[in-house]
């Protein structure tokens, strides 16, 4: 493989498109369908008693009216539970139109398809639906209590209930070790909800081919082969038959990758039976009350530690909210409980989750996938540690650092794709004297002096994580060279603005040594490559990335093979550079890949001038071998797959600086740094927009973005005049550093980057906030006006003393 391209800040070829108007999205596809709209529950917790359309059906241009009673056999089940696990003991998913109980606002319970969306929506208006309703759980304490049940068959609104545990070197139990050690804390964390609200919504297109009896769906989803297989499942129809295509997609962060979503079932359903396209794209408001949510847990935490702070024993419990259904399992508290310990080695480590029930938008992974929520908890206790001790918060972390001769390094949990959770590589130690330095770290005590000097309140903030990347099971490539020299990339995985097109042609040009230029990518397109699971989890640079070049090896051989035939050189001898195969030491003597495309493909006929020097009378093929090979294919074409033994694990440490307005309370980050390591880098640049895109993410998940819901389990913020997001004005300069430790397990070495920047923000921030008041922060997101009520009524044992120094020798009252 040449290194020209891998590794080199090649700019995004997407952006031109993009950037020029010229991108697809779904709302462009379908002119002249029908358009759908759906009647959603303003209840949260509520009996359906009857459903009067009458008012509706004289209206011009409506087409159809479907409610649940009108969906067939299949159709009409609840929806796939898609990761059964079995501590899922009372798993529950929605009917695709609600069945008898609506169970939370935003359930859709009627569909109507008219000539277009304005008339679609003046007939959702004019039908009516008796509601019976019903007491709501909203909140996680709230469903701990179970005076009421979201659903009837659940006992205690839990879900699920899981525990892992790692014992201490001498057989020790964590809270045996707790119990045992010098010095112990106690308190609890909370992380309140908040949501991906990507740019663009959900949507989808279907059209239905009576002749052919073949369906095309486009959708904006993070999983085209899984909408696929999940549809051809609920309607019934053999899978050759079905296509699913993901056109340029408007963000995603997670809440895409549910499949099926209701409308990736009823529309096509509806396309089918009226013979007609038919779309629906979600509005605004949609998205927020009947789109996923995440983020929100509450956890309780025991440590027991050494005057060093070396932790011999952490507990936690974790209390998780998954609203009214578990369509995507318990994936995200899973990724919590095991992702908890971070970079540190803990003498011994027990966790408890329970996920409940309660009447809200269910919880499906958003960016970070309960990572945020982990790092929280670590990194604040971390802190408390330090705080406790009268230490320096590195010192601390530095004291509970697994080692980078420890690697590869067990845990002992079971991680969210069933497998061990075992490290494969890093540098912690490394990471945070890079980190330090960058932030100036030893410094901050004389820039935090000059500023109190001035009447400005500064504190600075740390946050480690680990980050499970590259889950399985599987992901392919496909790569083909065609006869005009050109290289030909599909792999089954979507794209939602990672830069797929660039970072996988960086990997087909280096790996087959052509120019860039002549690489095309196509993603999530069933038609072009149908085996796939998706755009999740910072895998596809690691999952699709090794695929790909070992489909590139593949073709890469084989060319040289062709070559050596027409070359009358060894295979040995041979190299490809700038599309050309050459023999080593003689550039003159070569062949373009373009000809050897045409040479694997042998002719009878001749299409052009260049396709005559395969025909069966051209050249001096042997008479004793076949045309092609016993084992062999026509073209210059390879399909690669690439599965993982278990996941990789990149890692990072950020840094903030923030100003607390002594009189407003307003926060402001003044400075922000990232060390991230997610071992060789395929394009800095890309990673680097990655990082500060998630920065930007978790930013806003720490001071700005929640889900407010009243008693009732009404949103009150589903608007963007209501939900606050950070503008390019809040969103802080992020300074970043790169530390590379190859993962052993892949042969690009390449660990996932996607969710990097998200992780860890809302424990940065927690940490600089609560050094520069010298007041406990437990719970995030944190407001101006939060902070200025914490202000006022702290109470003494939530006060950690004056403000000081990041060495401050302040001890907590605990």
């Amino acid at each position: 493989m040449t290194t020209r391209l891998f590794g080199e800040p090649v700019r995004r070829r997407e952006d031109p498109r993009l950037l020029t108007g010229g991108g697809r999205y779904l709302d462009d596809i379908g002119e002249g369908a029908f358009e759908a709209a759906f009647v959603r529950s303003p209840h949260a917790h509520a009996v359906i008693r009857d459903i009067d359309v009458s008012a509706a059906i004289d209206v011009e241009g409506l087409v159809a009216i479907y409610t649940w009673e009108d969906l067939p056999a299949r159709l009409a089940e609840p929806l796939p539970l898609l990761i059964p696990h079995p501590a899922l003991t009372h798993g529950r998913t929605a009917h695709p139109l609600a069945r008898d109980v609506v169970r939370h606002v935003g359930e859709p319970v009627v569909m109507v398809v008219a000539r277009d969306r304005y008339l679609a929506e003046d007939v959702c208006a004019l039908i009516e639906v008796d509601y019976e309703p019903l007491t709501p759980v909203v909140g996680i304490e709230r469903a701990r209590r179970a005076e009421t049940l979201v659903h009837r068959d659940v006992p205690g609104n839990v879900g699920a209930h899981l525990v892992q545990e790692v014992r201490s070197a001498t057989g020790l139990g964590a809270r045996e070790a707790i119990e045992a050690a010098p010095y112990r804390l106690e308190f609890g964390l909370d992380i309140e909800r908040s949501a991906a609200t990507p740019l663009e919504g959900r949507g989808v297109h279907a059209r239905w081919d009576a002749g052919d009896r073949s369906l095309r769906v486009h959708s904006s989803t993070q999983t085209s082969t899984s909408v696929r297989m999940a549809i051809a499942a609920k309607l019934g129809l053999p899978l050759p038959q079905v296509e699913v295509v993901a056109p340029d997609v408007g963000g995603g962060f997670g809440v895409k990758i549910v499949h099926p979503w209701p409308e990736e079932v009823l529309v096509p359903w509806a396309a089918m039976l009226l013979g007609h396209e038919v779309r629906w794209t979600e509005d605004r408001r949609e998205h927020f009350v009947s789109s996923a949510h995440e983020r929100a847990q509450a956890h309780h935490v025991r440590v027991g530690f050494d005057d060093r702070g070396r932790v011999l024993g952490l507990d936690v419990t974790i209390l998780h909210d998954h609203g009214a259904y578990t369509p995507y399992g318990i994936i995200v508290p899973i990724i919590t409980s095991t992702q908890l310990p971070g970079p540190y080695r803990l003498g011994a480590y027990r966790v408890e989750f329970s996920s409940l029930y309660t009447n809200t938008v269910q919880v499906t992974p958003y960016r970070g996938a309960g990572r945020p929520q982990a790092v929280f908890c670590m990194e604040r206790t971390m802190d408390r540690i330090a705080r406790h001790l009268g230490l320096d918060r590195t010192a601390v972390r530095e004291a509970n650092f697994i080692q980078p001769e420890e690697f590869p390094y067990d845990q002992g949990l079971t991680f969210q794709d069933g497998r061990p959770l075992i490290y494969d590589s890093g540098d912690y130690p490394a990471s945070l004297r890079m980190l330090k330095e960058l932030v100036g770290w030893d410094d901050f005590p004389a820039l935090r002096e000059r500023a109190a000097g001035q009447g400005r309140r500064l504190g600075i903030g740390i946050g480690c994580y680990v980050e499970g990347t590259g889950v399985g099971p599987y992901e392919g490539g496909h790569v083909q060279i065609t006869s005009d020299g050109r290289v030909h990339v599909s792999t089954g995985l979507t794209s939602q603005g990672q830069g797929h097109e660039t970072v996988f042609a960086q990997i087909a040009a280096s790996e087959l040594g052509v120019p860039i230029e002549r690489v095309s990518v196509v993603t999530g397109d069933t038609r072009r490559f149908g085996y796939a699971v998706g755009t999740f989890a910072s895998r596809a640079a690691v999952m699709s990335g090794n695929a790909i070049a070992l489909a590139c090896g593949k073709v890469r051989e084989k060319a040289l093979r062709i070559a050596s035939d027409a070359l009358e050189a060894d295979p040995g001898d041979l190299e490809i550079v700038d599309g050309v195969v050459r023999v080593v030491g003689s550039p003159g003597a070569g062949l373009p890949l373009a000809t050897v495309a045409v040479l694997s493909n042998p002719l009878r006929y001749a299409f052009d001038a260049e396709a005559g020097r395969a025909t069966q009378f051209a050249g001096t093929p042997s008479p004793d071998r076949p045309p092609v090979a016993e084992g062999d294919e026509p073209g210059l074409e390879g399909r690669g797959y690439y599965s993982p033994i278990r996941s990789t694990f990149a890692s990072g440490m950020h840094a903030a600086i923030v100003e607390t307005d002594p009189l407003t309370a307003e926060i402001r980050i003044l400075r922000y740094a990232v060390v991230h390591d997610c071992g060789n880098l395929i394009n800095p640049m890309i990673v680097e927009g990655q990082i500060h895109g998630g920065v930007a993410q978790g930013v806003g998940g720490a001071l700005y973005e929640r889900m407010v819901y009243d008693e009732h389990g009404q949103l009150l913020n589903a608007s963007f005049m209501d939900f606050l997001m950070p503008y390019a004005t809040e969103v802080p300069h992020v300074e970043t550093a790169h530390l590379r430790t190859p993962s052993p397990l892949n042969p690009l070495g390449v660990k996932g980057a996607g969710e990097a920047g998200v992780i860890p923000v809302s424990a940065v921030i927690a940490s600089a906030v609560e050094d520069a008041e010298g007041i406990r922060i437990d719970r995030m997101p944190i407001s101006p006006s939060e902070l200025f009520d914490l202000r006022r009524s702290a109470s003494p044992d939530r006060r950690t003393g004056q403000t000081g120094s990041a060495t401050s020798l302040l001890r907590n009252t605990q």
